[in-house]
């Protein structure tokens, strides 16, 4: 895919010393209309970026700065892959200057403040902001993330939740929406970089468990933006996500069932129509089922479909990489489309395998 040889698009890495900010420099490094103009950390100051990420040598020769000193009111678009309640306390003034802002984390994502509050434990710090925030799932909101100035980008499970369910929500839904389950499971870099008893290598390796049984902080998203595809009415959600001792990808299987009068649909074909234009979400052929290895290091979501012997159960199960279509990747794919740039801009990389 083609990038525009005018526009060069000033951008800034809150938080870059995580995965989700050191794959962000991965990407943008070699986008061929970003240039990185500044990198934050508080407690790397003066370190090069390189010299924490080897990977990026020769591609990013951006320095660690502080916020102060970054000067993030320069950039075109800030990216912030901080903790949850970072951006909404820096978000207006930055908007003030002109500057767009993709924030990875949750401020943005749920529409309800009030909700937020709840899973989030923290009251939010800009409302009136988060009243003109776009859910940034392309495939669902892409007009609006165009014109968008603050684009919310989605957790990683509900990607491929939303996607996974969204052509079943017709004018009239061919599912019974009351009964969803998501059975989710993703790699241990899904906690994040900090130290953590439960991602030790000792206690993650060689173990599978679930997590967040009883709640977790992707439910409300994922409901959220599921009540939007089914014509404003609520839905019944199980979601349950497990911990796999691997390092990056996600595999979500969801189980639904078919109503009644929808029962002599082709799901499979379907499906394929519906994605057939979306560059980054590849429907399997019939028969065919998709593995984390196929998506690693690329934006590719894929999907695969199977009707149970049980005719009115249908199962869709959806892998990704958890940091780049999940988190990073997905981020870039917003902000092209935020500065008018084909949408793959920057995102044509392959599955690596094996």
């Amino acid at each position: 895919m083609t990038a525009s040889t005018e526009l060069t698009i000033k951008a800034g890495i809150v938080g870059a010393t995580g995965y989700t900010g050191v794959e962000l420099l991965r990407l943008l490094g070699a986008h061929p209309n970003v240039h990185i103009h500044a990198v934050t950390s508080r407690t790397e100051q003066g370190m090069p970026v390189a010299e924490m990420f080897p990977n990026l040598r020769g591609h990013v020769d951006a320095v660690f700065k502080t916020p102060d000193e970054a000067k993030l009111d320069e950039c075109d678009v800030v990216f912030f892959a901080t903790p949850h309640g970072v951006a909404m306390h820096e978000a207006r003034a930055l908007l003030d200057k002109g500057v767009k802002i993709i924030d990875l984390a949750a401020d943005f994502r749920l529409q309800d403040a009030s909700v937020f509050e709840q899973w989030y434990k923290q009251e939010h710090a800009c409302p009136d902001v988060l009243r003109e925030a776009v859910y940034g799932l392309v495939e669902l909101h892409r007009q609006r993330i165009r014109h968008a100035r603050v684009v919310a980008n989605p957790g990683c499970y509900p990607v491929t939740v939303l996607l996974g369910l969204a052509p079943l929500f017709q004018d009239t839904p061919l599912i019974d929406a009351q009964h969803i389950i998501a059975d989710c499971k993703s790699g241990v870099s899904g906690a994040g970089r900090k130290a953590s008893l439960g991602t030790l290598f000792a206690e993650s390796s060689d173990n599978f468990k679930a997590y967040g049984v009883g709640g977790h902080r992707h439910h409300p998203e994922i409901s959220e933006q599921l009540q939007l595809l089914n014509q404003g009415q609520p839905v019944g959600l199980t979601f349950v996500p497990h911990l796999v001792p691997m390092i990056r990808g996600m595999f979500s299987t969801l189980y639904v069932r078919v109503r009644p009068e929808a029962m002599d649909t082709d799901f499979q074909a379907l499906y394929e129509q519906h994605y057939a234009e979306e560059p980054f979400v590849d429907v399997l052929p019939a028969g065919a089922w998709p593995e984390t290895r196929s998506v690693r290091g690329s934006n590719m979501l894929r999907i695969a479909l199977q009707r149970s012997t049980q005719d009115d159960l249908l199962v869709i199960l959806v892998a990704q990489d958890n940091f780049v279509k999940g988190a990073a990747g997905q981020a870039v794919q917003n902000m092209n489309l935020m500065f008018g740039l084909e949408e793959g801009c920057g995102l044509e990389q392959i599955a690596l395998l094996p």
